[in-house]
């Protein structure tokens, strides 16, 4: 489908906003996956209610958010689902047609369209809703070169802020442990919610499937799940979504769903330029990496000959590989990033592969089952 076509085109994702309890400890615990606080928003720039810290490495934007009073609808969020990512933004060329669109095409508003402006110039944003609580602003920025959006004051290399427009946030340096982009979101839904929201995605944004696992694809001996991916046609977006699927005990979908209190976004995908480095500098500075077996290397020599020259950095660092018709990957998990078993980060690094890492499936969903078991929650 060509753009001309698609009457909802969609650039890229623009930023991933978490809210959390306490948005400055997390801008720094994140400081340990290699992104840089670039600007900030909060008491000192206006704002009342909030505070909001962006992050950046590659072409990946977080933005951590919390609330400056106990009324407040992001603490309410925190108190009910723990920190989380409350909003998916997708960059789009024209936010008040995207928002028409998706809204005609049975999509329910969460925010109509509204300009910001300020001395950089002007960035209109909308908003929709998803799965659970979750949210896709739509965001149009092609006509702003200020700090990220208005309202933000840049920050220095120090973290502080700065009025120095030599320190704009494009002249940083953000390139951080060599995470990229954002590969793919993943999400958790209830059990016989996947194809529903699997339809809200192509109807609403004409995205298709993918690819689609069952839990045949998806089990060991004690859980099973089952995931549709949907895709934007060319790459820029790819959205798996997961429910779980009945077994013997409990699956990874069931226990996010049981402390997250609701659908959600369970994971991202960063897309690194080498997986080994990032791994290591990620590993030096306390981050934890779900672990397989020694034994899995020996077969996935096998399964994946290309790897044979790095199959002992792999097993060194914990890095999976898997292959597709067009080419090989390379994945890793870090466990949950916050006291519930919610949110985690995949890294991954593709050589030509297009897939998820199905040959993986097995051993990481064990690995996951062991945290699970540690937790008394299997």
């Amino acid at each position: 489908m060509t753009e001309q076509e698609d009457l909802f085109p969609i650039l890229g994702i623009d930023y991933i906003q978490f809210f959390v309890g306490n948005a400055k400890q997390a801008t720094h615990f994140y400081k340990s996956y290699g992104f840089t606080p670039v600007a900030y928003m909060g008491l000192e720039t206006g704002s009342r209610d909030r505070v909001s810290w962006i992050t950046r490495q590659g072409d990946v934007n977080l933005v951590f958010t919390g609330a400056l009073g106990p009324d407040s609808p992001i603490a309410e969020h925190c108190r009910v689902h723990g920190d989380g990512v409350h909003d998916v933004a997708l960059s789009v060329p024209d936010a008040e047609e995207a928002y028409r669109v998706a809204v005609e095409r049975g999509a329910k508003g969460v925010a109509e369209p509204e300009v910001f402006d300020d001395e950089g110039g002007k960035v209109v944003k909308a908003a929709i809703a998803t799965y659970g609580e979750t949210i896709h602003s739509l965001v149009s920025r092609q006509d702003y070169s200020g700090t990220f959006f208005p309202g933000f004051v840049p920050l220095d290399k120090n973290g502080h802020f700065t009025p120095d427009e030599s320190l704009r946030v494009s002249e940083r340096d953000t390139s951080g442990f060599g995470i990229q982009t954002i590969d793919h979101v993943v999400g958790n839904v209830e059990l016989g919610k996947m194809n529903e929201w699997v339809s809200f995605y192509e109807k609403v944004m004409g995205f298709m499937e993918l690819r689609h696992f069952s839990d045949d694809d998806i089990s060991t001996e004690y859980s099973a799940l089952m995931s549709k991916v949907v895709w934007d046609g060319v790459g820029k977006i790819k959205l798996p979504i997961n429910e779980p699927a009945e077994a013997k005990r409990k699956s990874q979908i069931e226990e996010y769903l049981e402390y997250y209190q609701t659908p959600g976004v369970q994971h991202l995908a960063l897309a690194t330029e080498d997986i080994v480095r990032t791994v290591d500098e990620l590993t030096a500075r306390g981050v934890q990496f779900l672990r397989v077996p020694r034994a899995y290397y020996d077969e996935a020599i096998i399964r994946v000959p290309q790897i044979k020259e790095q199959v002992e950095e792999f097993a060194r660092t914990g890095v999976l590989v898997d292959k597709d018709e067009d080419g090989y990957l390379l994945q890793i998990f870090t466990k949950p990033v916050q006291d519930r078993p919610t949110v985690f980060f995949e890294l991954i690094e593709r050589h030509g592969a297009k897939g998820f890492g199905d040959g993986n499936f097995k051993a990481l969903f064990e690995a996951i089952e062991r945290e699970q078991d540690e937790r008394g929650n299997l």
